[in-house]
Order: structure tokens, then sequence, then C-alpha cells
């Protein structure tokens, strides 16, 4: 499978990163976080909503499992499935993968069984201080495309 990499030295450049994602996404889209705590993953939520044009704030729904951002382009639906006790349990998650937004789960790989098919997955890397090695994995034609324009755009430090 082809990765593709970034490399952030600050987190504006990873907010741009995250902005011009954000801008090449449509409804249905969904986008999985890595990373270990602090590495980045709201800061990219952030930058994603950005692009989308949401002005609230978002933070990170550790203890609500989901927020809903609809005030932009298209929605976002910001999961955060730490603390999902059942990765079987139905918590209505396929609803959002096939809905009109886009998709942001962090943690995705403790339901990894309920993810859809086609995807972006993105792992943050903590590096240094403010340094962050950020790795995507299109799964799908569509996400391979996405980061081709994404990559030759060549948003790094």
């Amino acid at each position: 499978m082809k990765e593709y990499e970034f490399i952030s030295k600050t987190s504006e450049t990873t907010s741009l990163l995250a902005i011009k994602l954000a801008e090449k996404l449509g409804e249905g889209d969904v986008v999985t976080l890595e990373g270990d705590l602090g590495a980045g993953k709201t800061t990219f939520t952030k930058g994603l909503a950005k692009g989308l044009g949401i002005q609230r704030n978002v933070n990170s729904p550790t203890f609500t499992i989901i927020k809903e951002y609809s005030d932009g382009r298209l929605p976002l639906y910001h999961m955060d499935v730490y603390r999902v006790e059942d990765a079987d349990e139905d918590l209505g998650f396929e609803e959002y993968f096939h809905g009109n937004g886009v998709t942001v789960v962090e943690w995705a790989h403790l339901i990894d069984d309920q993810l859809p098919t086609e995807r972006l997955d993105i792992k943050i890397f903590y590096m240094d201080e403010t340094t962050r090695r950020i790795v995507m994995t299109p799964i799908g034609t569509q996400y391979m495309e996405l980061c081709k324009e994404l990559h030759n755009e060549r948003i790094s430090d």
C-alpha cells in the first residue's frame, strides 16, 4: 500500500495540510487519525474543520464519543473512540460513515471491523516538541488520487 509522508515543523503547517485536505473531501469521506496523546490529532481535526468552513471551536469528543459540527460546507463528524468498551457494539457509526458529511475517527484501530473499506488512514508521529511526521495511507482509488494531489502541493517544512 502506497504511503504519503509529510513533515510538519509547526502546528500551523499541520493545520495547513489539514485545511488543504478538507478542501478535497466530500460527502461520506472518512479519515482516521492515529497518534500518541499530544501528537496533534485534535490540531489536525481543527484544520479539517477550518478547511470545511466550520467556525465553531473544535475540541476532542473524548467523553461524548461523537461531536457534530454542521455550520460549514459539509458537516464534520468528529469521533474519539478511545473510550468505546465493546468494539462490536452497534453505536451507529455506519450512519456517519455513509452520511452527508466528513467523518474523522481518532483511535480508529479500536473499531477496525466497523470502518468502511475505503478511507484515508493518517498516522501522526511525534518527532520533537514542534515536529511531526504525518503519514497518509489511502485505502481505495478515490483516496489514492486525493493523496497524490495533496502530495503534489508540497505542504511540508
